[in-house]
Order: C-alpha cells, then sequence, then structure tokens
C-alpha cells in the first residue's frame, strides 16, 4: 500500500531534498482545500514503492521544490494559478493554467538582435485539441518555445468530488481517449489502494492485456504521425490503416474502440471465452505480421530515415531533470517502465525496452521511433501469452490489515500505470468511501516540459516532426 507521512511545512523542502538524494523519484504533486487551509501533497516512487507526503500550507504559501525537481515546475505553477498557493523561491512564477492576456506573464522573455516571435495555434489546420505554442527564434533556428495548453479546463476532477468510487470514474475515463484505459487502471489502483484491496490473478491479466491493447494501437498510430511529421504519406497511410485495424479488432472484442467501459473497481469489466481469446490472439498475430513487413519497408526508406537523426534531441541528463517518461525517456537512455515493478498487474519479470546497438540511445526522433517499434514486439509477445488463456473478469479482495476493505473514516490511495506515452499517477482521497479529491498526472502532462526543452536549437520546420515523435496529449492537461 502507499505509505502517507505527515510532514511539517518547515521541513517540507529539507524532506524532498533527502529523498531525491536517497533515490526516490518525484512522481507528481497536487494540492488539495482543508476548509480554509490548503494541503500541499508530493507523490514519490523508490524501491519500496509510493509514498505520499503531505505538508500543511500556512498563510497558503510553501517552500518550492522546483529547483531541486525540475519535474515539478508544471505542478506548482497549476497549484498556484488554480488555488493562489504560493511558494516560496519559485521566481518567477510563470501562469501556467490561467491564460493571461500579458505574454511576460507566462512567456519565456528571450532578447537580442534578431529575435523575433512565431505563434503557432490554439487553432490547428488539424482536427487536434486546442494547444498554442510560442516561438522564440533567430531566423528559423528556435532559441525557446512556451506551449500554452489549458484551453478547456474541463473541471473533471472537481466533478468527481462527492460521487461514490463508481459514479467518478466515467469522469477520469474521458480525460483522454487514448489513454482510457491507463487512467482508469491507475484510478482504480488509487480507490482499490485506499480500500486496503488488491487485485487476483484473473483481474491483474485482464487489466495487462487491455493496457497493452491501448499500447499497441497508440504506436501504430505514432508511428504513422512521425511518417506525416516528415511529409512520407506512404507511411503515414499504411500506419494509420493498422492502427484503425488495431481499433477494430479491439471493438470486435470488447465492444468499444477506446476500449470504455473495460475498467471497473474492484472487479474486471472485460471477459473473453476461450473462443473469443483465440480469435484476438490470431487477429493480433495477423496485425503483427503485417506490422513488421511494413516496419522493414520503413527501415529502408532512405529519404525518410534521413530526416530524423539529430533532430529533437532529448538527452539522458535533461530527461532525468524534466522528469520525462515513458518512450521519450527510454529513448533517451532511462530503463524507466512502470511495467517492471507493477505487482497490481502481470507483467512478470519484465524489462524496459532498450533500443539494439549500434541504433543506441540518442534521444532523438529516430530513437523515439524504434523504441516504439521495439516496444511493440514486446507488447505482442505479452498479449500473445496472456491470450492463450481465456480472460477472467476476476476481483480486488482485502488485504490482511486493520480495516483492510473497509470504507469509514479518510483513506487516501495511489495507483500508477505505464501508458502509451509514459507513467500515469492517480490519486484519490476518500472519507466514507466517498471521494474527496481525485488527481491525475498524465505521461503527457509530465512530458510537455521535455518536448519544449527538446525543441530548443532545432528549426522551425522541423517541429511538427518533434512533436509528433512525442505525440502528446493535450487532452490530458484539460482535464
Amino acid at each position: 500500500m502507499t505509505r502517507i507521512e505527515q510532514v511539517e511545512p518547515s521541513a517540507w523542502r529539507g524532506t524532498i531534498e533527502r529523498a531525491l538524494a536517497g533515490g526516490e523519484r518525484f512522481a507528481g504533486a497536487w494540492a488539495t482545500p482543508r476548509g480554509p487551509d490548503l494541503s500541499w501533497w508530493a507523490l514519490l516512487v523508490g524501491p519500496r514503492g509510493m509514498r505520499a507526503l503531505s505538508a500543511n500550507a500556512p498563510g497558503g504559501a510553501i517552500d518550492t521544490i522546483a529547483d531541486l525537481t525540475p519535474a515539478a515546475d508544471w505542478d506548482e505553477r497549476e497549484a498556484h494559478d488554480l488555488y493562489g498557493l504560493r511558494f516560496t523561491g519559485h521566481e518567477p512564477m510563470r501562469a501556467l493554467v490561467t491564460h493571461t492576456n500579458d505574454p511576460a506573464q507566462w512567456m519565456t522573455p528571450v532578447h537580442g538582435d534578431g529575435v523575433h516571435q512565431v505563434a503557432v495555434g490554439p487553432i490547428h489546420a488539424g482536427v487536434i485539441e486546442s494547444g498554442h505554442f510560442r516561438f522564440h527564434v533567430v531566423g528559423e533556428r528556435i532559441l525557446a518555445m512556451d506551449p500554452r495548453l489549458f484551453y478547456k479546463h474541463r473541471g473533471l476532477e472537481r466533478a468527481a468530488e462527492g460521487l461514490s468510487p463508481d459514479q467518478a470514474l466515467p469522469y477520469v475515463q474521458r480525460a483522454c481517449a487514448a489513454c482510457a484505459v491507463a487512467n482508469t487502471v491507475a484510478y482504480a489502483q488509487a480507490v482499490e489502494d485506499a480500500l486496503g484491496l488488491r487485485p487476483n490473478r484473473d483481474l491483474r491479466v485482464a487489466r495487462t492485456v487491455l493496457l497493452e491493447l491501448e499500447r499497441v494501437y497508440n504506436h501504430l498510430h505514432d508511428i504513422g504521425a512521425i511518417c506525416a511529421g516528415v511529409g512520407f504519406a506512404p507511411g503515414s497511410m499504411v500506419f494509420a490503416a493498422l492502427k484503425d485495424r488495431a481499433q477494430q479488432t479491439i471493438a470486435a472484442a470488447f465492444g468499444h474502440r477506446f476500449l470504455f467501459g473495460t475498467i471497473a473497481i474492484g472487479t474486471g469489466a472485460a471477459a473473453l471465452d476461450a473462443t473469443a481469446a483465440d480469435s484476438l490472439r490470431a487477429l493480433l498475430r495477423e496485425l503483427r505480421t503485417e506490422f513488421v513487413a511494413t516496419w522493414r519497408e520503413l527501415e529502408f526508406a532512405g529519404s525518410f530515415q534521413a530526416r530524423l537523426g539529430g533532430v529533437g534531441v532529448l538527452g539522458a541528463e535533461d530527461a532525468v531533470r524534466f522528469g520525462a517518461v515513458g518512450p521519450a525517456a527510454r529513448a533517451a537512455g532511462l530503463r524507466e517502465d512502470v511495467r517492471s515493478r507493477s505487482p497490481q498487474l502481470a507483467y512478470g519479470a519484465f524489462e524496459p525496452a532498450v533500443l539494439p546497438t549500434p541504433a543506441g540511445p540518442v534521444g532523438d526522433v529516430g530513437a523515439r521511433l524504434r523504441l516504439r517499434a521495439v516496444e511493440l514486439d514486446a507488447s505482442f509477445d505479452l498479449l500473445n501469452e496472456r491470450l492463450a488463456q481465456p480472460l477472467a473478469h476476476g476481483v480486488a479482495v482485502a488485504e490482511n490489515g486493520p480495516g483492510a476493505g473497509g470504507t469509514r473514516g479518510s483513506r487516501v490511495g495511489a495507483g500508477r500505470v505505464e501508458s502509451a506515452r509514459g507513467a500515469t499517477a492517480c490519486v484519490v482521497e476518500l472519507t466514507n468511501g466517498i471521494v474527496d479529491r481525485v488527481h491525475l498526472r498524465t505521461g503527457s502532462y509530465a512530458n510537455w516540459p521535455a518536448l519544449a526543452h527538446a525543441t530548443a536549437g532545432n528549426l522551425l520546420p522541423d517541429f511538427p516532426l518533434i512533436n509528433k515523435s512525442f505525440e502528446l496529449c493535450y487532452a490530458c492537461v484539460d482535464r
């Protein structure tokens, strides 16, 4: 279970500093109103599992940790905008969620001879969510880029408050269609963690299959998106067709292209008998065969491959500093993958993907492309193994310990899964079985600052390619 620890406000910064020095990693932070006061939380991940630290913010202020772990920069800025929480030492506190009309309040100051700005969005030619990018450039060389998101603050987390965990689940599910399984599994894990429940083997296997099916269609889409980023239409169209075939296969098996309704709390919401599991397994084998053939053709498309090297580099040191997750982090050389330590799922002795030498991690567009191909192979292998048997619903059972499985009192639980874009964390606070607070921090949220950093130093026409190589969700931050 997630360990919950109360920290004195004066000891907040020092406690986080010691945790980071001891090998723990920052996994998100959030504010919780407590009557007229605010509590400030941080989720840390280490060899002993997860722990959530909480401190009161007397007078609405607490010390910043953004200089200790730049990954916390967005979390602090969001809490400042939404709750008025002040962070001592976080200067300047630039707006993130609040869209001020004063550019100086949200943009990076860039000055010098020949420096000018190029504004892109928030309305785009493609069918995507709203997102604005402000480029500071000299000629076509990007000096810095400020992303401006949060255009549609839908209030999903607030809408979930006061509901039962089951009633609140659809709000988390609809944060992003392409991450629906990852988000709801993280949420279900958080609720079960708060209630002292753990999934049995059948439930672990079913959720693992659903997560990997979501990864398959997302990775196929993302490879096609990179092809589109360089104008390589043959690759774009073929991988779009493969992604659509994957979603048709998913819909035939589970009734929904985005796997809505397949996750429940404390039990399974999706099952396959032996015939259906065998049919899905066969269709996935066919899809894999076509993927392998198409990928090989893409590897030998010289004009396409020539556009990928050295573009949008995110090095290992910067990936750690900005808290990058998922394929973006692993393509930079970090062996970080939540699946390798997921006792609530059925990944077994899973190892993070590693790019084969000599095409080792360099953190550029090409590395992020190849990393997804390697991960697709691993996903197809895992699905082929898990679908050799029928999928049962399964249940979450009470762990030993006082109050396990109960609903009375105040409880906090956390869940963390590896989405197609990286580590997604969800934290739930329950009081007498009712949701007091839910906070969702997706892989996309974690990676947007890393994308902005990887953009600097590149040519402006290369931004669409860099952006598509990360392929982050806009909707995940518009929650």
